[in-house]
């Protein structure tokens, strides 16, 4: 799935979430935001920092649910704050006129959804390839998660 089609998958998934404050956030400022706030370098999301993350505190579990066949375990508002910059999290609610609180919501609804699409078959290959240190990079976190 490309970058495009995976921004608005998150956007969707935010603007159908539970919290009223994002109901009415256009699918393109979503999108726009959510590109900001996961872009790596090249323009490309960078999800794979973020799973070595979720490994690192705990949460491979959850991590591994994304990649992996059936449904994705859900990630709580407050397990954000441990893998993305504070700062980042601030600048995404600012962005959307959201509290810190519904930003917090926003990502942790469209996380799953958007790295289980960006994972066919349990491989993000291309951002793990370039974001892991290569080959053995990869190696490392495959068996961390296995």
């Amino acid at each position: 799935m490309d970058i495009t089609r995976l921004l608005q998958l998150g956007a969707s998934v935010i603007r159908n979430n539970s919290d009223r404050a994002t109901t009415n956030i256009g699918t393109d400022e979503l999108a726009s935001a959510l590109g900001s706030l996961f872009g790596g370098a090249g323009g490309k999301l960078d999800f794979g920092s973020l799973l070595t993350k979720m490994q690192a505190g705990g949460l491979g579990s959850v991590a591994a649910s994304w990649l992996g066949n059936g449904a994705n375990a859900q990630l709580s508002p407050d397990a954000v704050v441990n893998l993305l910059d504070v700062d980042k999290i601030k600048v995404f609610a600012s962005q959307l006129g959201l509290s810190e609180q519904s930003a917090k919501t926003a990502i942790a609804d469209a996380l799953p959804e958007m790295v289980d699409k960006a994972s066919p078959g349990g491989s993000l290959i291309e951002n793990l390839f370039e974001n892991a240190g290569g080959l053995k990079g990869l190696t490392d976190i495959a068996g961390k998660f296995f």
